[in-house]
């Protein structure tokens, strides 16, 4: 066989496309997204029709968070168990089912009730579908792949929060959630038409949801998650009302914030191959210290309107390639156990979404914006010190 012979056997897979399946994935992480994001916008026009407060409203979104991370934590593994295509299969549809019993809701109790079906359809939905991603990921292209599928958080940021907002203007809050609902129908269908993601189907599940813990890397990869994320939810969380409170701008500004943080996360699918080439290995605790230098920068920049447009968007860039490595190393540890991996995952972020809402809150009354960033930075040391260990 020749050199060039051998050659071309080695950079064939490189060259292998992203399957279609894995765009599949990315409007199934859209459907959810747009959900979690859909609220905030419609919640004044919610609160009218149900006779109640916006706070109260906002109890929703809660619902959805703590459903979210309690069926993560609780039913992941049961991917690993019965294949992450056929698990997703079930969570869309009940995602759907959820929403669609939303958009019904009579009173307030009801819609709580609702996202809270829907978080727990939610908590089995983005570990199957992180899961299958990294199944359906051609060799050489595993970055990519993962890549293209995280851009679907940039859609229902950028297309999902936008829309919310016309179509309650339009016609009514409810129409939002029907059309969610329908999306996530559509994608369940698109789900069932596909073979992918049998590869973990009949592996055993150990009876303790916490099991996968015992898988050497996983501890300290969680605890990075965890200082990722609540440096993210903490900062992100107050950045709407330091812009209309601080610096006295309309509630509108907050839309452009929001898309420079999505057009930065969308845009960093573009440059993933890089990771591919260097590897996930030494880059995670990198990226996070490219974070750290983020928050230093937004801590001097926020008195600013314009640079903060731009922190956000260099933000929104290296959270995308925060993501995908973590995502990468904790699927890549053990593959027999991808689900109750990845649900411990979507566990501790969104239970650092409550810890960071929470914790910085009263940080940011006592001492302003500029100081959340500066907490940030410490969160984003220590998430660099557990992404070194081995």
């Amino acid at each position: 066989m020749t050199n060039i012979d051998q050659q071309a056997i080695v950079t064939a897979p490189a060259r292998m496309p992203i399957p279609p399946f894995a765009f599949v994935l990315t409007a199934c992480i859209g459907v959810i997204g747009s959900n979690s994001l859909a609220l905030g916008p419609i919640a004044p026009e919610v609160a009218r029709a149900l006779g109640t407060s916006v706070p109260a409203v906002m109890t929703a979104s809660a619902a959805f968070g703590l459903g979210t991370a309690a069926s993560a934590v609780f039913l992941g593994r049961l991917i690993d168990r019965h294949g992450a295509r056929r698990m997703l299969l079930a969570a869309l549809l009940l995602l759907g089912a959820g929403l669609g019993g939303s958009a019904l809701a009579p009173a307030l109790a009801a819609l709580v009730a609702a996202q809270f079906v829907v978080g727990i359809a939610a908590g089995v939905a983005l570990p199957a579908i992180y899961t299958l991603a990294a199944e359906v990921a051609p060799a050489g292209r595993e970055s990519q792949t993962i890549g293209v599928v995280l851009t679907g958080w940039t859609l229902s940021m950028v297309a999902g929060v936008s829309l919310s907002a016309v179509l309650a203007d339009l016609a009514g809050w409810r129409l939002v959630y029907a059309v969610v609902a329908a999306t996530a129908f559509a994608a369940a269908l698109s789900v069932a038409g596909s073979a992918a993601g049998t590869a973990a189907a009949g592996a055993s599940v150990s009876q303790s949801p916490f099991a996968a813990l015992r898988v050497r890397g996983v501890a300290p990869l969680l605890a990075a998650c965890a200082a990722f994320m609540t440096s993210f939810y903490g900062v992100y969380g107050y950045i709407g009302d330091h812009l209309h409170g601080e610096l006295g701008l309309p509630l509108s500004a907050n839309g452009l914030v929001a898309l420079s943080y999505g057009l930065g996360f969308g845009g960093a699918a573009l440059l993933d191959r890089l990771i591919d080439r260097v590897g996930p290995g030494l880059l995670l605790p990198l990226i996070f210290l490219g974070v750290a230098a983020v928050f230093a920068v937004m801590a001097v920049a926020s008195v600013s309107y314009a640079a903060m447009l731009a922190v956000v968007l260099a933000w929104g860039l290296i959270n995308h390639f925060g993501l995908n490595v973590l995502i990468m190393r904790l699927t890549a540890l053990d593959p027999s156990r991808r689900g109750a991996i990845m649900g411990l995952n979507s566990g501790v972020t969104y239970l650092a979404l409550f810890v960071g809402t929470i914790g910085f809150g009263p940080v940011y009354a006592a001492f302003g914006f500029a100081v959340l960033p500066v907490l940030a930075v410490a969160l984003m040391l220590v998430a660099a010190a557990f992404a070194a260990r081995r």
